[in-house]
C-alpha cells in the first residue's frame, strides 16, 4: 500500500523563484469548522462515491476497459469523458491527504488507475476516444480536447502521487507528457499546434514541479506562445478565434474573452509559468485581464460567463440575470487563477475574490445533500432551473469535488518569518516556515456567520501573523491577549502582527458584518433600480419558498439595510436567514406600454422579506428566485392594499 505523504501541496510553488508566498500542505491543516468541514465530509462520504457510480453507469470507465481488456464495446459519452475520470482521481487524492484510512476510496482509486494504465498505448499516447476505430485520427482535430484531457491526467496523477506516493499513475502521466513534448514544438520533426481548450499548460507546469523535468515547463511556454496566432482557424468550423483565445498572443491581450472556462484555465496556466519564469509581459497581461474581468465582466456572485452561446464572456457590462451562464467550472477557474495571483503578489484583492467566489459562485453548483449539481448558475429564475444528479457534459461535478477536497491547502500561506491567513475557518495549523521556524496555532471562529476570529498560539516562536482584512470590512478591531491594539487597519489588505510569541498567546480579530446593499454600474441595465443583499462574505437571494403567495420579483427592499436581522430558516443544515419589513408591489394590470407621463396604478402592501444565502437556493420546493431586488418604490397614483390612496 502506498504511503501517506504529509508534505503534498496543491500547487507546489515551494521552490518557485517568483512567488511572494509559499503553499501550506493540506495535511498540515486540520479543518474542523461548522461550515466547510461538514461539506468536505459529505464530499468524501457521498459525493465521490456517487460520482464513481455515475462514471461507471455512463460508460466513462468502460471506455478505458475496452482498450485495456479488449472489450468489443463502442465509446460512450462526450469525446472528453476521460477528463472527468482524471478529476475524480485528483479529488480522491486530496481527500486521502486528510483521510488516509479511507481504504474503500483508496481501493477504488487503485482500480481506476489500473484501468487507465492498461489503456495507454505503447508510445505513451492516452485518449480513449481516439482509440481503436479512431486511432488514425490522433492529433487531427484540436477542437476535440486531446491535450485538455492530458492536462487533467497530469493534475490528477500529480495529486494522487503527492498524497499517496503512488508511482504508477505518475509514470502514466510522464509517458504521455513525453509523447506530447516529442510531438509538438519548434524542432524540425515536431508540429506547431495548440488545443482548443486550455488545461495542458497547468498540468505540464505541475509535472515539472513534481519531476524536475524542465522540458515540461518549456512545453507549457511553447503552447502559450503558439496560441493567439490563428492555428485553430474557426473553432468547430463556425466560431471566432476569440472563442479559444486564439485571436492574439497572450502578452497582447487586454480582456477576458471567449469560452469562460478556457479563458480562466489559460490565465491560471500563465500565472503558473510566471511563478517559474520572469515574464513581465505575461504579468502585465494578467493584470489587465484581471481588472477587465472584475470591473466589467463579472457577476456580483463572482461568477463569470454571461452567454449561453459559446459558454462565453460577453462584452463589457453584458450581465443578464436569468440568462447568466456562469458555469460552475468557470467559477472554479477563477479560484484557481486568483490563488496563483495571490501566491505571486500576496495582495489581498486576490484572496478577497477567491473567498467571495468560493462562497457565492462555486458552492451554488452543489446541492446541500452533496449529490446534485448546477452547470449554470443564474441570478434570477422562474423556478424551472434545478440541480441534476449528473450531466451529459459532466465536467462540473468532479471539478467541485476536487476543489472541496483540496480546500485546506487554500487557507494559509507562508513566507520567511510570516504566516498568512487567507481564509477564516476553525482549524489548526502545524507547519514549518521556509526559514525553519516551527509554527503551531489554532483558529477558532464561526465565520462566515460570526465576526470574531481568534488565534491561539500553541508553540513559542518569533514570526508575523498576516491577517486578511476583507474589502467589505470597514471597522475591524485587533486585540492581542485581550488588549486592543492601536494600529492602522486598512480594508482590503493584510494586517501584520509580529512579535515573539509564547505558548497560549491569543490574537483576536473582529470583522463587523452589517448587512449591506450592493449596486451595479449603470450600464448593467437589468440591475438599474435594484440592489443585492450581502453580509460579510455571503451574497443573499430571495426565494419563493419563504414568501407564501408573493412572487420575489414583486418585493421591494427596505430603504435601510440595517432593518435586516439574522434568524433561523428551514433550509437543511439550519443555515441562517435575514429578515426585514418590506413592500410588495402588486401586478399593474395596465397596458404593456404607456406614455412616459402616465403614472402606473400599482397597489402596495407590507410584507416580510426573507433572504437566504444564494449558495443555498433551489434546495427546497421550486419557485422564482431573485438576487437583484427592487429598491425604489414607484410613486404616483398607487393605492395601498390596506385601503386609501397611496
Amino acid at each position: 500500500m502506498s504511503a501517506r505523504r504529509l508534505d503534498a501541496c496543491v500547487v507546489d510553488t515551494r521552490n518557485s523563484p517568483n512567488v511572494r508566498l509559499r503553499p501550506v500542505p493540506p495535511a498540515h491543516v486540520s479543518l474542523r469548522d461548522a461550515f466547510w468541514a461538514p461539506r468536505r465530509e459529505a464530499n468524501g462520504r457521498r459525493t465521490l462515491r456517487t460520482q464513481l457510480s455515475h462514471l461507471e453507469s455512463t460508460g466513462a470507465l468502460d471506455n478505458f476497459r475496452r482498450l485495456g481488456e479488449g472489450l468489443d464495446r463502442p465509446f460512450k459519452g462526450m469525446y472528453f469523458a476521460d477528463s472527468d475520470v482524471y478529476k475524480w482521481l485528483e479529488a480522491v487524492g486530496w481527500h486521502l491527504a486528510d483521510h488516509p484510512d479511507d481504504s474503500e476510496l483508496r481501493g477504488q482509486a487503485h482500480r481506476v488507475i489500473e484501468l487507465v494504465a492498461a489503456a495507454q498505448r505503447a508510445d505513451g499516447y492516452l485518449n480513449t476516444y481516439f482509440a481503436k476505430e479512431r486511432a488514425d485520427e490522433r492529433w487531427t482535430d484540436f477542437d476535440l480536447h486531446e491535450m485538455y484531457c492530458a492536462g487533467h491526467l497530469f493534475q490528477g496523477a500529480v495529486a494522487y502521487h503527492r498524497t499517496t506516493g503512488d508511482e504508477r499513475i505518475l509514470e502514466v502521466a510522464t509517458r504521455f507528457a513525453d509523447h506530447i513534448c516529442d510531438t509538438f514544438g519548434p524542432g524540425p520533426d515536431q508540429r506547431v499546434a495548440v488545443d482548443g481548450h486550455e488545461e495542458v499548460e497547468l498540468g505540464l507546469v505541475e509535472l515539472y514541479r513534481t519531476t524536475g523535468q524542465r522540458r515540461y515547463l518549456d512545453q507549457a511556454v511553447f503552447f502559450i506562445e503558439a496560441r493567439g496566432r490563428g492555428l485553430l482557424g474557426a473553432p468547430y468550423g463556425h466560431r471566432e478565434p476569440e472563442y479559444s483565445q486564439d485571436h492574439a498572443p497572450f502578452r497582447d491581450m487586454d480582456a477576458v474573452v471567449g469560452h469562460a472556462v478556457r479563458a480562466l484555465y489559460y490565465t491560471a496556466g500563465v500565472a503558473d509559468v510566471c511563478a517559474e519564469i520572469d515574464e513581465p509581459d505575461y504579468r502585465a497581461a494578467l493584470e489587465r485581464q484581471w481588472h477587465n474581468m472584475t470591473e466589467r465582466r463579472m457577476y456580483v456572485s463572482g461568477g463569470v460567463g454571461s452567454r449561453y452561446e459559446g459558454e462565453a464572456f460577453g462584452v463589457d457590462y453584458e450581465l443578464p440575470h436569468a440568462r447568466a451562464y456562469t458555469e460552475t467550472c468557470a467559477a472554479i477557474g477563477s479560484v484557481m487563477w486568483n490563488s496563483r495571483m495571490l501566491a505571486l503578489d500576496g495582495e489581498a484583492r486576490f484572496a478577497d475574490l477567491l473567498e467571495w467566489t468560493l462562497f457565492n459562485a462555486v458552492l451554488p453548483g452543489l446541492s446541500l445533500d452533496g449529490e446534485h449539481y448546477f452547470y449554470q448558475n443564474p441570478l434570477a429564475d422562474d423556478g424551472q432551473h434545478r440541480r441534476q444528479a449528473w450531466f451529459g457534459v459532466a465536467c462540473c461535478p468532479p471539478n467541485i469535488a476536487r476543489t472541496l477536497a483540496a480546500l485546506p491547502g487554500y487557507l494559509y500561506g507562508v513566507a520567511d518569518g510570516e504566516v498568512w491567513v487567507h481564509l477564516y475557518a476553525a482549524s489548526g495549523l502545524r507547519t514549518t516556515l521556509p526559514d525553519g521556524t516551527e509554527v503551531e496555532l489554532e483558529q477558532a471562529t464561526r465565520y462566515p456567520w460570526d465576526e470574531t476570529v481568534t488565534f491561539t498560539l500553541r508553540r513559542s516562536a518569533t514570526f508575523a501573523l498576516m491577517l486578511r482584512v476583507p474589502q467589505w470590512c470597514t471597522e475591524a478591531t485587533l486585540r492581542v491577549n485581550g488588549e486592543v491594539q492601536d494600529v492602522t487597519i486598512t480594508s482590503g489588505s493584510y494586517l501584520r502582527v509580529a512579535r515573539e510569541w509564547s505558548d497560549g498567546d491569543e490574537v483576536r480579530l473582529e470583522l463587523p458584518m452589517p448587512v449591506r446593499y450592493l449596486t451595479a454600474h449603470r450600464r448593467v441595465s437589468e440591475a438599474v433600480g435594484r440592489a443585492a443583499i450581502a453580509r460579510g462574505p455571503i451574497l443573499y437571494c430571495v426565494e419563493a419558498a419563504d414568501h407564501a403567495d408573493v412572487d420575489p420579483r414583486d418585493l421591494v427592499l427596505p430603504s435601510d439595510p440595517a432593518a435586516f436581522v439574522a434568524g433561523s430558516s428551514d433550509l437543511p443544515g439550519e443555515l441562517p436567514a435575514l429578515r426585514a419589513p418590506a413592500t410588495v408591489l402588486h401586478a399593474d394590470r395596465g397596458p404593456l406600454y404607456r406614455s412616459a407621463d402616465e403614472e402606473p396604478n400599482v397597489a402596495r402592501s407590507p410584507a416580510t422579506l426573507t433572504a437566504i444565502p444564494y449558495f443555498a437556493w433551489a434546495n427546497r420546493a421550486p419557485g422564482p428566485m431573485q438576487v437583484w431586488v427592487q429598491r425604489d418604490v414607484p410613486v404616483g397614483r398607487g393605492r395601498s392594499v390596506a385601503g386609501g390612496d397611496a
